[in-house]
């Protein structure tokens, strides 16, 4: 919390990411530790210590342009390996998780959930498990498609 540090949905861990608060120009740099965030619309979650540095303790959000300083040296900056699934669901009840998982896997293959701990605590439900983000984007729309769901979203799964 208190140190540079932010979570993002697909950017390899240890990745150093340029931050510029657009609405006043402050900027920080940051070490993707972290995924997240899961709220639609949102494309980073920094530190506390960050959004103090760029001004963001007061109004939370706001628009920012990232880039990117620095992949991690194991990974190939031409195309980096990982692993994607989608998110389609954050659920309480870890029945109700269990259930939609089972259809999700019936439908769509690979599907497991991921407790997050917090107040409250959720079940995030994780679909598919691609080679590339592209693969995972394509069964989010599939998943888009079929079910009419919009708040669904990639993630990285790091080990």
């Amino acid at each position: 919390m208190e140190k540079l540090t932010a979570a993002h949905r697909t950017l390899p861990f240890d990745t150093w990411v340029h931050v510029v608060n657009l609405s006043n120009q402050k900027t920080v740099d940051v070490r993707i530790t972290d995924r997240g965030p899961f709220i639609d619309g949102r494309i980073i979650d920094l530190s506390h210590a960050a959004a103090r540095e760029i001004a963001l303790i007061g109004p939370g959000v706001s628009e920012v342009r990232l880039e990117i300083l620095s992949l991690p040296e194991t990974r190939s900056r031409t195309s980096p390996s990982g692993l994607y699934a989608v998110q389609t669901g954050a659920f309480r009840d870890k029945a109700n998780a269990e259930r939609e998982r089972a259809r999700m896997e019936a439908k769509y293959g690979a599907a497991r959930l991921v407790l997050r701990e917090g107040n409250p605590s959720l079940w995030r439900l994780l679909v598919g498990a691609e080679k590339s983000e592209e693969d995972a984007d394509a069964l989010r729309l599939k998943i888009l498609q079929d079910s009419g769901e919009k708040n669904t979203f990639v993630i990285r799964l790091d080990s």
